[in-house]
C-alpha cells in the first residue's frame, strides 16, 4: 500500500510540474497566432499590397511573424508561425483551423541589418499544399517558390504566378516586398500543434482531416482577417 501511495504522490507531483509548462507552451502558440493576425491586417492594408486576384486564388496562407537571423552575419533564418487553408474540395471553401509551422535556413533576397522580418507565403495549388502537409520541404526543391508580385493591379498572368507553387512576401522596417526564400526549409511544428490543440494532431489532420478541429478562439482574428480580405476563392481555382 505504501508503494502504491508513493507512486500516486509521485505521479501527482509530476503532473503539477508538467501542467504549467504545457500552459506556457499553449500561450506561446496563441501569441504567435495573435501576431500572425496583426501581420496579415497590416500587410493587407498597405496601398501596394498582395494582389487581390492572387489572394483569391491561394489555397493556403502561411504567416511567419518576426523571422530572425540565426546568427550575426549569417544568411540563415528561423521563425515560427501558422498555415491557414481554405476548407472544402480543392481548398475553395471558408478558411479553416491553423496548423503551426517552422521555417529554418535559407537566405533572404534582401536583408536589413539584424531586423526581424515578417514573412507571408501564398500556397497557390493543391500540389504545393500537399508538399507542405507531408513533412519538411526545402523551398525551391520540394516545392517551387518565387517572389510574389505586388500591387492590386498586378496581372494574374505573371511568370511568378503561372509557375510557382508558392509566392513569398516579406516586410522589414515597413518595407514590403516580394522575396525569395529558396533553400529554406518549412515544416509542420508538431509540438506547437499539440500545445495549441491539447492532443497529437498532424498538419494534414488539421488542414484536411474529416474530423479536423474547430478554429480555436486564439485563431479567430487571423481567420477573420483572411475572410474579410478574401471571403471566397476564385471560381477557376
Amino acid at each position: 500500500m505504501r508503494c502504491i501511495a508513493r507512486s500516486v504522490i509521485a505521479a501527482a507531483v509530476a503532473l503539477v510540474m508538467v501542467l504549467p509548462a504545457m500552459a506556457d507552451e499553449k500561450s506561446q502558440e496563441q501569441q504567435r497566432l495573435k501576431e500572425s493576425a496583426m501581420v496579415i491586417h497590416q500587410i493587407l492594408n498597405v496601398p501596394d499590397n498582395i494582389p487581390q486576384n492572387l489572394l483569391n486564388d491561394a489555397k493556403c496562407v502561411v504567416v511567419l511573424p518576426s523571422v530572425v537571423k540565426a546568427a550575426f552575419g549569417v544568411g540563415g533564418r528561423y521563425g515560427h508561425g501558422a498555415m491557414v487553408c481554405r476548407t472544402g474540395r480543392h481548398f475553395t471553401g471558408p478558411w479553416g483551423p491553423p496548423a503551426m509551422y517552422s521555417l529554418e535556413g535559407g537566405s533572404f533576397g534582401f536583408q536589413i541589418g539584424g531586423e526581424a522580418t515578417d514573412v507571408v507565403l501564398l500556397i497557390m495549388n493543391d500540389s504545393g499544399v500537399n508538399s507542405l502537409l507531408q513533412s519538411k520541404v526545402k523551398l525551391g526543391v520540394g516545392a517551387s517558390i518565387a517572389a510574389g508580385p505586388k500591387g492590386r493591379s498586378a496581372g494574374a498572368s505573371t511568370d511568378a504566378y503561372m509557375r510557382a507553387e508558392i509566392l513569398s512576401y516579406s516586410r522589414a522596417r515597413g518595407v514590403f516586398a516580394g522575396v525569395s526564400l529558396k533553400g529554406a526549409t518549412l515544416h509542420p511544428d508538431n509540438d506547437g500543434d499539440h500545445a495549441l490543440y491539447g492532443r497529437d494532431l498532424s498538419a494534414k489532420q488539421i488542414i484536411e482531416g474529416p474530423d479536423r478541429p474547430s478554429v480555436p478562439a486564439s485563431a479567430r482574428p487571423l481567420d477573420g482577417e483572411l475572410s474579410k480580405a478574401s471571403p471566397s476563392a476564385n471560381a477557376n481555382s
